[in-house]
């Protein structure tokens, strides 16, 4: 039989305990990424969900019943990277637009941590406003 295969008796196949380790150990690495970052994205999504439905409840309220239910519905989803004093509240022909932006730091392990950069508007442009600078005045 030219060509053919030839099996050996006895013959093992199959994965070698170092390499199940190493499979183990990037596994284990991927997890404690997912389950250290994934509360920074819900507490994300909270964020946008409370700028939205703190547009929609004051309207064309002023900026402090504005302030006042973005704090109602954050309060509810437990978010504290953010406060109603780091919103920006503009008007574009009397409609607010909310714009927000803030850093999460997440410590991964020891000395490493990762820094994740958040911004999100209620503006349809998808533009976001800058936080003027109150030391400058």
């Amino acid at each position: 039989m030219k060509g053919g295969k030839r099996y050996r008796i006895g013959a093992e196949s199959g994965v070698s305990l170092s390499g199940l380790i190493v499979v183990l150990v990037v596994l284990s690495a991927v997890a404690l990424v997912v389950i250290k970052v994934a509360p920074a994205f819900i507490e994300y999504r909270a964020v946008k969900n409370a700028i939205a439905k703190a547009k929609a409840d004051a309207g064309s309220g002023s900026v402090r019943e504005i302030q006042q239910s973005f704090d109602k519905n954050a309060g509810v989803n437990d978010v504290s990277s953010i406060s109603s004093r780091d919103l920006v509240i503009t008007r574009d022909g009397g409609s607010a637009e909310i714009s927000f932006a803030y850093e999460k730091r997440i410590p991964l392990a020891g000395n490493v941590s990762l820094l994740l950069d958040f911004t999100g508007t209620t503006d349809p442009s998808g533009v976001v406003a800058a936080k003027a600078d109150t030391a400058d005045k």
